[in-house]
C-alpha cells in the first residue's frame, strides 16, 4: 500500500513478487511531483522483485524528468542492493 501527501510517500507491507505489480501501477500513478521522496519505514518483506521495482520506479521517475528518492530501507533491502550490485542507485 502506498499513501502520499505531496511529494512524500510511504509504502507499508510486503514488498515481494506477489505484490510488485501492482505497486508499481500505484506508484507510477502517485509519484506524481518533481520530486518524490519515498520512505520504506514500513516494509514488512522483500525478495528480489522488491530491487527490480524500486528501480522501475527510478526508471520511471527519470523519463518523466523527475527525482525520486528512497528513504529507510530495510537492512534485507540494503542487503540485496548490495548483492545485486545497485545499492548506490536506490540510496537509503
Amino acid at each position: 500500500m502506498i499513501t502520499c501527501d505531496g511529494g512524500r510517500c510511504e509504502v507499508r507491507g510486503p514488498l515481494t513478487i506477489a505484490t510488485a505489480a501492482g505497486l508499481f501501477d500505484e506508484g507510477k500513478r502517485l509519484f506524481v511531483a518533481d520530486n518524490v521522496v519515498v520512505d520504506l519505514a514500513g516494509v514488512t518483506e522483500v525478495d528480489s522483485a522488491a530491487v527490480s521495482l524500486l528501480l522501475e520506479w527510478r526508471r520511471s521517475a527519470l523519463a518523466g524528468n523527475r527525482r525520486i528518492e528512497f528513504t529507510n530501507l530495510p537492512a534485507n533491502l540494503k542487503s540485496l542492493a548490495t548483492l545485486y550490485g545497485v545499492a548506490d542507485l536506490l540510496g537509503g
